[in-house]
């Protein structure tokens, strides 16, 4: 059984010096001067010419002999070599070369490359972007085209989509927030009539509302409704954006209500004694006001910069990012646990409320924006925002070494929590909302450029490698989290089993699994709401080491959502159970199933070029925004 411990430099070396190759040179010499072939060879002038013989035969296989066929770059990764050694090795190929040219050896792949008989996880297959994937991305369109006339048809200008008894609710604020997150999927997928049909409505009622509606919150209003409006104005060509022949409303529209929202939502700042906003705004009146237990949630105030500096960028106003960034400046000043910080946050004394830490609910996207805002300013001349990346790193190597661990029997990595902090016990427990790191990790590592680019350019630290790493074994998580039920879909929170934690009969129902007792689901959390953040990270994992298992789990990730949560009138459905046959439905199609879920998995299977990820950050919603000085 795998010990319960933390996923450290300690444990990363330590396994694998196990598989660490002894020089040829070594086994030899030892055998050699550790036996009596030493003293009879030297004991005659025979031997002494076969002994002479013998070194000089050495030193010939030390020049030509050749590493085994195996990525340098994974042997980084992993610990087996350190910077210094790929430096040598790489200066002593060139001298072999003038030996002997290397044989051509076949790939040697991972265990999980290969697929036992007993994984749950296909074999990949080296895919281009042919006809098969054209199809599979058509269909990805299809099934957009689907979601957007079940809400057209039945809630148009609601917030939300109940699909199965076909109506509409405002569960958001009344902005109609399914029209402003779907409206930029439009655009990419080039589904015109729907880019047409959502602009014209955002044109002809979205100022009113935003003039006449209640109370919204801050965070949800601007990564989905403000996020939306300025992704959409960039690709329908504002700021010589991509696609100034888009169909709908001239750009300026998009902004002009952006602007308008914003000015409201600003209250939330301004309105609060310190740089920690309130949750809450009344856009009618534009007054602000806390929560009912008076504290907001960290992620909610730490995840609103991107859109406000993107704003003031293309408004020439600076007052948008002056207000978002002082949160990120005030936490900087803030004490906290290897990086990693509480859930809750009080804006009337600055200060974290309680220990819980987690990278789920309420503490997942500060995480996430530390490093995508420093990415959005960094090419900029007046930027001095290397704290968000250092904060970044270490929040990071928080994660690695305190809330990494790895389940029994199979070993698999994921990310648990500390409810009391760092004197409290340990919670094997991991959100579907914690699949978003894996992306973030990668992105992290590369800046959104290939591994291999990356790689070619000496542009990786060994932390990058070691997050990158992290990100693929996290990722496998999250996708097993899908493979283990019945439906093949991945509840809202999962347990893991470790030494210290198991309970029985919680299986997903996939007795064919391999991981079927490694991962534990309650009957409270089976349940699936159409979440994004694992296709999210197969998404951003592919763009990054092109691998095309990541799109091969999106594949099979995107048929269950089509088999199991498709309603026939229109519109797709969350579901109450997901280790049942056949699920009970639940009513309701997020506005994200539209924004995020369906967008990621349309560029999972498409060109790279399309939004590339040195060019663009993508903000918590899935709405692109152009990196300062890139695009």
């Amino acid at each position: 059984m795998s010990k319960p411990l933390p996923y450290s430099m300690k444990d990363l070396h330590y396994d694998n010096a196990k598989f660490r190759h002894r020089s040829l040179f070594k086994v030899i010499s030892q055998s050699l001067f550790t036996s009596n072939l030493k003293r009879d060879c030297t004991s005659c002038s025979t031997g002494k010419f076969l002994l002479v013989l013998l070194i000089f035969g050495l030193v010939y296989l030390m020049l030509t002999h050749t590493r085994p066929a195996r990525s340098l770059s994974n042997e980084l990764a992993e610990g087996v070599i350190t910077t210094e050694e790929l430096k040598v090795i790489d200066n002593s190929s060139r001298f072999r070369r003038f030996w002997r040219k290397p044989p051509r050896l076949p790939p040697r792949f991972s265990p999980d490359e290969k697929g036992g008989n007993s994984s749950s996880i296909r074999e990949p297959k080296k895919i281009n972007a042919g006809s098969e994937w054209i199809d599979r991305q058509h269909s990805v369109k299809e099934a957009f085209i689907h979601a957007w006339s079940g809400y057209k048809k039945y809630a148009m200008g609601y917030d939300e989509l109940m699909p199965l008894s076909q109506h509409g609710i405002d569960g958001l604020g009344g902005l109609g927030a399914t029209v402003v997150d779907a409206l930029d999927t439009a655009m990419i997928m080039g589904a015109d009539d729907i880019v047409s049909e959502a602009g014209s409505w955002i044109e002809t009622h979205l100022l009113d509302r935003i003039s006449q509606k209640g109370q919204v919150n801050l965070f949800e209003t601007t990564i989905r409704v403000l996020g939306g409006l300025l992704s959409a104005y960039h690709l329908s060509g504002g700021e010589q954006g991509m696609n100034p022949t888009t169909k709908g409303p001239r750009p300026i529209v998009y902004l002009e209500i952006a602007k308008k929202l914003a000015d409201c939502l600003l209250s939330a700042f301004t309105a609060s004694p310190t740089p920690i906003p309130f949750s809450d705004v009344v856009l009618r009146d534009s007054s602000a006001h806390p929560a009912p237990d008076g504290l907001s949630s960290t992620s909610e105030v730490s995840t609103l910069q991107l859109e406000f500096n993107y704003l003031s960028s293309v408004s020439g106003d600076p007052k948008y990012g002056m207000e978002a960034m002082k949160v990120l400046e005030h936490f900087r000043t803030l004490p906290k646990v290897e990086g990693l910080v509480p859930i809750y946050i009080s804006p009337h004394s600055g200060d974290f409320s309680g220990e819980n830490i987690r990278l789920g609910s309420r503490g997942d996207s500060y995480y996430e924006y530390l490093i995508k805002v420093w990415l959005q300013q960094r090419t900029s001349n007046e930027s001095n925002l290397t704290y968000l990346y250092d904060m970044y790193e270490e929040a990071m190597k928080g994660v690695r070494h305190l809330l990494v661990r790895k389940s029994i029997p199979n070993g698999l990595v994921f990310v648990g929590e500390l409810p009391n902090g760092l004197t409290g016990s340990f919670s094997p427990k991991m959100d579907h909302l914690v699949c978003f790191l894996p992306g973030t990790l990668a992105l992290g590592a590369t800046k959104g450029v290939t591994k291999e680019k990356a790689m070619k350019e000496n542009l990786l630290t060994f932390e990058d490698l070691e997050n990158l790493k992290l990100a693929e074994d996290l990722a496998k998580t999250c996708f097993e989290m899908y493979s283990v039920t019945s439906t093949g879909l991945s509840p809202e929170i999962a347990y893991f089993h470790t030494e210290g934690y198991y309970e029985g009969g919680l299986d997903g129902g996939n007795k064919s699994s391999k991981y079927l007792n490694d991962i534990i689901i309650k009957h409270a959390d089976r349940h699936n709401l159409l979440r994004p953040e694992t296709v999210e990270s197969l998404f951003t994992l592919y763009r990054i080491t092109e691998d095309p298992k990541y799109q091969e789990w999106g594949w099979q990730i995107f048929e269950a959502f089509e088999k199991y949560t498709k309603v026939d009138s229109g519109g797709y459905t969350s579901l109450d159970d997901v280790t049942t046959l056949p699920p009970h439905r639940r009513d309701k199609m997020e506005t994200f199933f539209l924004g995020e879920t369906l967008k990621y998995l349309y560029l999972l299977f498409g060109d790279s070029s399309v939004i590339p990820l040195d060019k663009f950050v993508f903000n918590t919603e899935a709405h692109p925004l152009p990196i300062k000085g890139t695009v």
